[in-house]
């Protein structure tokens, strides 16, 4: 009697336990089915996305230009900027021909000699050599002799102008010194002009002075420009 009441309490706890696993099977299914519904699977298929594809683009409605209606489009582009180009030009040729207009005509400026002051130039030569005293003026308390040389003669002349003699009209001997002038004078060249000062002090009640030059070392010329007038 024990071993079958054993028995029969098994088999009861078998069924209990293969029901409650159906069960709990059964319910899980349906909540799972409930949980999917409405969910699908995405679609792989390449023509779908091309059908999807074309169709956004027939949405979107994009046209495309002919080849005629381009060139055209190319060609107005063109000549209106050519004609804005020539319009440009053509001002700025109209504004260069008001400026000239508007401009007078400049005239070449004359070359105005200086005219000689009164006893002047006075000219000293020797042996085609030339010194001349072009002008005399008196600033910053001495007197300026302009004095031009040129050499005209068969050689080149040397000078040493510490061998410059300046005397007044009183036969008194006058200190001067030089700037400018040459110490080589060569045949046929340009002419040379310097300056001699002479300090105003040493020149009271002198209304003429003059210059004596020779060259260096030979001697053989010697330029005299006399009765120079220094009066003020």
């Amino acid at each position: 009697m024990k071993i079958n009441s054993t028995v029969l309490l098994t088999l009861i706890l078998l069924i209990l336990m293969l029901g409650a696993g159906s069960v709990s099977a059964f319910l899980g299914f349906e909540l799972g089915s409930s949980a999917l519904k409405g969910v699908s699977t995405p679609d792989g298929r390449p023509t779908t996305k091309f059908a999807s594809s074309k169709g956004n683009n027939s949405q979107q409605g994009v046209v495309l230009l002919k080849e005629e209606e381009i060139l055209k489009i190319v060609k107005a582009r063109i000549e209106g900027k050519t004609k804005a180009a020539k319009s440009e030009k053509l001002e700025e040729d109209d504004e260069e021909t008001n400026s000239s207009k508007q401009k007078p005509e400049e005239k070449p400026k004359e070359v105005v000699e200086e005219k000689p002051q009164p006893g002047f130039p006075v000219v000293a030569q020797s042996e085609g050599v030339t010194m001349s005293v072009q002008s005399a003026r008196y600033s910053g308390g001495d007197l300026l002799l302009k004095v031009k040389m040129q050499n005209k003669g068969k050689d080149s002349v040397r000078f040493l102008y510490s061998f410059l003699d300046v005397t007044d009209d009183k036969g008194r001997t006058l200190s001067a010194s030089t700037e400018g002038l040459p110490t080589e004078l060569p045949v046929n060249g340009p002419a040379f002009t310097g300056t001699v000062s002479i300090p105003t002090a040493l020149l009271d009640d002198v209304k003429k002075i003059s210059l004596a030059l020779t060259d260096y070392p030979a001697q053989e010329l010697k330029l005299e420009a006399l009765n120079i007038p220094v009066e003020r």
